[in-house]
């Protein structure tokens, strides 16, 4: 799960070699906790938080087949 949301969050940045993805293990549930470069944050965000939102939709589903849950927090 780390590497798909690593992979989808370098294809949209301009800077790649920013991007950070952490895991954290909860209870039932793991974090993935995502960095990047702050002129980045819009990007990864986009308007309203759009893709933010299809972030999180696609990291659910992919975890819903192997499952897990997961759930994708932005930090800035």
């Amino acid at each position: 799960m780390k590497e798909l949301l690593t992979y989808v969050a370098q294809n949209l940045v301009e800077h790649p070699e920013q991007v950070s993805v952490t895991e954290v293990e909860g209870d039932g549930e793991t974090v993935l906790e995502l960095r990047v470069a702050p002129e980045d944050m819009g990007k990864v965000i986009g308007r309203q938080g759009r893709i933010a939102k299809e972030i999180r939709v696609l990291m659910r589903s992919a975890a819903q087949r192997a499952g897990k849950r997961i759930n994708v927090e932005i930090i800035d």
